[in-house]
């Protein structure tokens, strides 16, 4: 699924988000609010969205703290919309890893125009690189293909796309409700039930000793797990001891930059 159009608002002013809300819809996009910092990080992780709109004066936690917390391992546009109009206010922002800074208020128009712009830039980005390269692994996401020492890995058209999705956001943390909206789509992002359903079944199944855990911290056992425990021992030398896909306890899991 393209999640080009989903967009976080972070801010603490209710008329803010509405005034923005309405304004993102009329031009098509996905909107996410959160009030203060710790829904905002926490709707980063679940909803991984194409760009975040965050406020600098959040009730609970200072804007400029949050956006580096964000940028541990958010990669995508985050613009400030912020009343602070001091000169170091906004070098620091833009220091700290924000792509844009516009002070309220601002005209809807130069908004939309700058979240165009910080995604054309981040999707120019990934246009450039069709190959990417970790240590002794190398993604070609033109051609379908992975190598690992320069061995062609063996995987299936499941098992790649679940690599290239995890490689193209390296860094980031993508949670398991997320990967499976991406690969397998919508009507599998949030069923609680349908896991259950396939629990006894998959003990039987999946002999394993390690489990991958969901955004709740819970353990979870589903066919699809299968095919990340496969993918783990084709692309890591100890599946034991994951380099590559690090399981971010709690939130979802990660691809590493560096090895």
């Amino acid at each position: 699924m393209n999640n080009d159009k989903s967009i976080l608002i972070i801010d603490d002013e209710v008329q803010i988000r509405k005034l923005l809300t309405i304004t993102l819809e009329m031009h098509n996009y996905k909107v996410i609010v959160a009030s203060n910092a710790k829904e905002g990080l926490a709707a980063a992780a679940m909803f991984a969205p194409s760009t975040i709109l965050l406020d600098l004066g959040l009730p609970d936690t200072d804007g400029q703290q949050v956006l580096k917390q964000l940028r541990e391992w958010y990669t995508n546009p985050i613009i400030i919309l912020s009343a602070r109009t001091h000169e170091e206010e906004i070098i620091k922002s833009l220091d700290l890893g924000a792509n844009d800074y516009l002070t309220k208020p601002f005209h809807n128009g130069e908004l939309l125009a700058r979240i165009r712009s910080a995604q054309r830039s981040i999707q120019s980005n990934q246009e450039q690189s069709s190959v990417l390269t970790f240590g002794n692994l190398s993604i070609d996401l033109a051609n379908h293909l992975a190598k690992k020492n320069d061995d062609i890995l063996k995987l299936t058209s499941t098992e790649f796309s679940i690599l290239a999705l995890m490689a193209q956001n390296a860094g980031k943390v993508l949670t398991h409700q997320y990967i499976l909206k991406e690969v397998w789509g919508v009507p599998y992002q949030d069923q609680p039930q349908y896991l259950r359903v396939f629990i006894a079944q998959l003990r039987k199944k999946i002999n394993v000793k390690q489990f991958f855990k969901d955004e709740n911290n819970k353990k979870i056992e589903l066919n699809n797990i299968k095919t990340y425990i496969q993918l783990r021992k084709k692309i890591e030398d100890d599946p034991s001891f994951p380099s590559f896909i690090v399981t971010e306890s709690g939130i979802g899991y990660r691809f590493c930059r560096e090895i």
